[in-house]
């Protein structure tokens, strides 16, 4: 039986980096762009890891701008409202990773079905990938937000597998973060992690990954083996 190949959004289809740009533009001090892409972006994460365990889900937009308030006070960068409203817009048109459109073409033309798993909601999900230009290569954009849960909660795995209608040992979790991964893992699932930095460490749970690669064209070469 084929795999279904369910893939994380941010981090592993869509770079959240490429704000960086526009970060340079908008800041008043452009050295500081770098750094306050990266701490917004674990900010993020840490905001739905603190949602969920305190049990007061909000939308993963929502914790994206609560994790940017927090960024530029923490910068000391002032941002107006009107820059933030900006960023935000910014934040729903990030780019594509290169390797992914390839990726998931090689998968599709070896029958192996594909789709979108995310914290982000299913709107907000199918309009990044639309303009990113992947979401015509993908069978459908499955959303943690029907749930109330965000990732890792094995709530959300488990509600993947009902949508997919598949067994665990048929379902992959495809993601560049390690705690999706281990999530993923633990709940029963086959995972694979997309190092896409070398220098980038896994978590040392005991739990690992079924499959490492750095890139999704690495990955679709060892599906279609």
């Amino acid at each position: 039986m084929q795999p279904v190949l369910a893939f994380d959004v941010y981090g592993t289809l869509i770079d959240t980096q490429g704000v960086t740009m526009e970060l340079e533009r908008r800041l008043s001090d452009a050295s500081k762009a770098g750094e306050f892409a990266k701490r917004w972006r674990e900010k993020q994460l840490e905001y739905s890891f603190r949602h969920g365990l305190m049990g007061a889900y909000v939308s993963f937009a929502e914790c994206t701008r609560e994790a940017l308030v927090f960024t530029d006070r923490a910068l000391q960068t002032d941002l107006s409202d009107n820059d933030r409203d900006h960023l935000m817009a910014v934040y729903a048109e990030l780019p594509a990773f290169p390797d992914v459109v390839p990726a998931l073409d090689q998968l599709r033309d070896a029958g192996i079905r594909c789709v979108a798993f995310s914290n982000g909601t299913e709107e907000a999900v199918s309009q990044l990938l639309t303009r990113a230009g992947v979401r015509s290569h993908m069978d459908a954009v499955i959303s943690v937000d029907e749930v109330k849960r965000f990732k890792p909660d094995p709530a959300v795995y488990a509600y993947l597998r009902t949508q997919l209608e598949t067994r665990p040992e048929h379902t992959w979790l495809i993601s560049s973060n390690p705690f999706d991964v281990i999530g993923a893992a633990h709940a029963g699932l086959r995972s694979a992690w997309v190092r896409r930095h070398s220098d980038a460490p896994f978590d040392p749970w005991g739990i690992e990954p079924d499959m490492t690669v750095p890139d999704l064209e690495a990955l679709a070469e060892r599906m279609v083996r």
